[in-house]
């Protein structure tokens, strides 16, 4: 059965089934491509990650947003990711 819907002040979340950490970590980016291929694995982070679907409460925009346990792993992430 799916997890049911996270919200925060800023976002409706639905957890990726892939998520092995199933939490929100402090350093975001919000990827504004709600079909787009994540994957967080690819880009080396050095701690923890998590994927969720995510929609934008303030502008209605859909997305994904993947949340990091290292700001370092953040950075590396919003630099290298290029929408398919």
């Amino acid at each position: 059965m799916p997890e049911a819907a996270i919200t925060t002040d800023i976002y409706k979340l639905y957890p990726s089934p892939r998520n092995r950490h199933r939490e929100i970590f402090l350093h975001e980016v919000f990827v504004p491509h709600p079909y787009a291929l994540v994957d967080p694995p690819s880009y080396d982070p050095r701690g923890r990650w998590s994927l969720f679907a995510a929609h934008r409460l303030a502008d209605g925009k859909n997305g994904q947003l993947v949340t990091f346990e290292l700001e370092a792993d953040a950075a590396r992430f919003a630099s290298r990711f290029v929408p398919d």
